[in-house]
């Protein structure tokens, strides 16, 4: 069994290491500190599954996920990421990823997404889960502008007016962080990838 482990953090990628060698005792384990490292390693060597940090330096993981998809479609990746499951999970698994975990979870549960993903199963975790069901129980008829919060519906409007983060965060009195996050949302309620889309769809529909 070889494990890529994929972080730019030398500490972490040690206690992953420490961490899944505990239980895969005969496991050989492989690291990549950087975007571009993981995908050399992937393309030129042999693995039956990649652990990846999708804020590593250099490509964004999403393009490290897409290229691996293309490359080693049944390859599995698991992600490991510090990024709170609801700005991200859902999204990374339409793109090919076989599980999703923050870094916060326990040792236990990252041994038991590897187990899971290496038999062709995908992790998620009890509370993602949930919300997912609850994505499949919104009726499909209902305009996806209408699932969004007023203040998420306001963030919209200025973007699609042609508003920077920074504009927006004056204008409303927020952070430029709390923008982006209030974005991460929009685009996922939506199903959406980009701001374009987001413009088109209001512009579309009268929102601006």
């Amino acid at each position: 069994m070889r494990i890529l482990i994929t972080d730019d953090h030398a500490v972490v990628r040690q206690g992953l290491k420490q961490i899944l060698a505990e239980e895969f005792t005969r496991a050989e384990f492989g690291e990549a500190a950087s975007a571009n490292e993981a995908l050399e390693r992937v393309w030129k060597e042999n693995w039956d599954v990649v652990v990846l940090d999708i804020t590593m330096p250099g490509r964004s993981g999403l393009e490290v996920l897409k290229e691996i998809r293309k490359s080693k479609p049944k390859l599995p990746v698991l992600v490991l990421s510090m990024h709170p499951e609801d700005q991200f999970a859902v999204r990374l698994l339409k793109i090919g990823a076989s599980g999703y975990m923050t870094k916060e979870s326990a040792p236990d549960q990252l041994v038991g997404a590897v187990k899971k993903v290496m038999t062709g199963g995908r992790y998620i975790s009890g509370p993602l889960a949930e919300k997912m069901a609850s994505y499949l129980a919104v009726d499909v008829q209902t305009p996806p502008h209408e699932r969004l919060s007023d203040r998420e519906f306001l963030v919209l409007r200025l973007i699609a007016s042609g508003k920077t983060p920074t504009q927006i965060a004056k204008e409303l009195g927020l952070s430029v962080k709390t923008i982006s996050t209030y974005r991460m949302r929009i685009l996922e309620k939506m199903h959406m990838a980009n701001n374009a889309e987001l413009t088109h769809y209001a512009v579309q529909t009268g929102l601006v």
